[in-house]
């Protein structure tokens, strides 16, 4: 069974589908993506400095247990 080419009919309808579906995405306002994105860096920060303290408490228990 021979594939089809990229130029051929089935190539051209797969990218007019993904241009049409593009077109019907309800797109974010700049202040939403950018709301959105402080809360996700601020999520980030919080979870690394939660666990980078948790990583160092755990660190220290294990050095006095060990003594």
């Amino acid at each position: 069974m021979r594939r089809p080419r990229f130029g051929s009919r089935m190539g051209i309808g797969f990218f007019g589908e993904v241009i049409s579906e593009l077109r019907k995405v309800n797109w974010p306002s700049r202040q939403e993506t950018t709301r959105l994105t402080l809360l996700v860096l601020a999520i980030s920060v919080s979870m690394g400095i939660f666990l980078g303290l948790t990583d160092n408490l755990f660190a220290r228990l294990f050095a006095i247990v060990s003594r």
